[in-house]
């Protein structure tokens, strides 16, 4: 079979596929405070215990081995490289799935997993409704999404606008790009999209409210900045000041039990007719191939004309 056109265009979102994120980002400790500051917030967030978690955005598996209540972690971003990563840090375990695929197009039978979790990829997503409706199709009832997004109305920024250094106004509701497919977002637009797509907030944490270059800088400011940040993160989640917010979600749509004798399906086509052969899945309905590389299943449905940047 060859591999026919996509059937539809997704929205825009961002690509790290071969780029250097990992170690721009994250290397020589630069975001000690932060990564900290997350590892916190997940701990408090997090379920005890659960069978099968979807780690949407994993990158290079930075958060993977936090979810230790899993059995099972699928570990998915859309970037084949930061995947690859993800399994050249974790291993060839039985306890991770490594998956290649768009959050728009998840390759997953309906109602699969009873945890998921999304960090820091809200803000590179520029629709919000048709990903958290697709999150939603492969939950569970009462399963458990614990997602984090850029806050629109952060305090920086609410300074930077009352003095007159910033344009858009951070108590409006609509997303702003404040970067090429970098979006802050307001808490209540994220919560009404939420809410729109049956996920009920339980528990809201503010997150690195001690994001400042002057102080994260010095890796002696840690401890003390963490003894706060532990203080700030329940003080803050009522107003949501910080420059990032973590979000405990229950699904609550009512759903019937999922075909559980299959775990994948066609992204492109939803069918359920995928053949397993020595290094691809192969869509009998709609002909899409998909390879899979280094033990990382890529069901990424190319388009034609690629929209997406890094």
């Amino acid at each position: 079979m060859t591999k026919r056109q996509p059937q539809n265009q997704t929205p825009a979102f961002c690509n790290y596929d071969n780029s250097t994120y990992q170690e721009d980002f994250w290397g020589d400790g630069k975001r000690a405070y932060e990564d900290a500051a997350e590892a916190m917030a997940l701990a408090r967030l997090l379920p005890k215990s659960g069978k099968l978690m979807l780690e949407i955005g994993a990158g290079a598996g930075r958060n993977t081995l936090r979810y230790e209540g899993y059995e099972r972690i699928v570990v998915l971003d859309y970037a084949l490289t930061q995947v690859q990563q993800a399994r050249q840090r974790l291993g060839a375990s039985p306890r991770f799935i490594y998956v290649a695929a768009d959050v728009y197009r998840l390759p997953f039978v309906n109602e699969l997993f009873d945890g998921a979790t999304m960090i820091r990829v809200v803000h590179h997503l520029s629709q919000l409704d048709p990903a958290f409706a697709e999150i939603q199709r492969v939950m569970q009832t009462y399963s458990t999404l614990i997602l984090e997004y850029a806050n629109k109305r952060n305090l920086k920024a609410i300074l930077r606008w009352l003095t007159g250094k910033q344009k858009w106004n951070p108590f409006s509701r609509e997303m702003v790009e404040f970067a090429t497919l970098n979006f802050d977002n307001h808490p209540g637009t994220v919560e009404a999209v939420l809410r729109k797509n049956a996920f009920a907030v339980e528990k809201a944490l503010s997150v690195s409210s001690l994001r400042v270059s002057g102080l994260k800088s010095n890796p002696a400011n840690l401890n003390w900045m963490m003894k706060l940040e532990s203080i700030l993160q329940y003080l803050g989640a009522g107003v949501k000041l910080s420059p990032s917010v973590f979000l405990r979600c229950r699904s609550i749509e009512t759903k019937t039990k999922s075909r559980f004798d299959q775990f994948f399906i066609c992204p492109n086509c939803r069918s359920y007719s995928l053949t397993h052969l020595l290094n691809k899945e192969v869509c009998q309905s709609c002909g899409y191939e998909y390879p899979i590389v280094d033990g990382v299943y890529d069901f990424r449905v190319i388009p034609a004309d690629q929209n997406r940047a890094a």
